[in-house]
C-alpha cells in the first residue's frame, strides 16, 4: 500500500510542476512586471533537485574512474547539495572522467551555450580541485 500511495503522490506532484510553473509566472509578472530569467531560474532549481535526487544514476552512467600514469583518478561525484548537474559535469569534464554518455550530454548542453558546463562550475560546492 505504501508503494502505491508514494507512486500516486509522485504522479500528482510531477503533474503539477508545469501547470503551476506557468500559473506562477503569471503572478510574478503581475506583481513585479518582469519575468526576465524566470524560466532559467526554474530550470536551475529543477536541475539542482535532479542532481541530488538522481545521483546514483548520474554516478553510474555519466562518470568513471580513469588511470593516468599508474594513478587512479576517481570522478567527482554527483549529488552535492545545491549543485547543478552542469557544475558536476564541468568538473568531470576538466578531470577527463566523463563516460561516452557524459560527453554526449555535455555536447548537447554546449549547443545551448558554448562551454556551458565549464562556465557553470560552482567552485564553492563539493570537494574538488581544479586540475587546470
Amino acid at each position: 500500500m505504501k508503494r502505491k500511495k508514494g507512486f500516486a503522490l509522485l504522479i500528482i506532484a510531477t503533474g503539477l510542476i508545469i501547470p503551476l510553473t506557468v500559473i506562477n509566472r503569471h503572478y510574478v509578472d503581475e506583481k513585479y512586471g518582469n519575468t526576465d530569467g524566470y524560466w532559467q531560474s526554474t530550470a536551475k532549481n529543477i536541475d539542482i533537485w535532479a542532481n541530488k535526487e538522481f545521483r546514483a544514476t548520474w554516478n553510474a552512467r555519466l562518470v568513471q574512474a580513469i588511470e593516468v600514469d599508474g594513478v587512479i583518478i576517481y570522478p567527482y561525484k554527483f549529488g552535492v547539495d545545491g549543485e547543478t548537474i552542469s557544475s558536476a559535469l564541468g568538473k568531470n569534464q576538466l578531470m577527463g572522467t566523463l563516460t561516452v554518455e557524459g560527453e554526449k550530454l555535455v555536447r548537447i548542453l554546449n549547443r545551448l551555450e558554448k562551454d556551458h558546463c565549464i562556465l557553470w562550475i560552482n567552485y564553492e560546492l563539493g570537494e574538488w580541485v581544479d586540475p587546470r
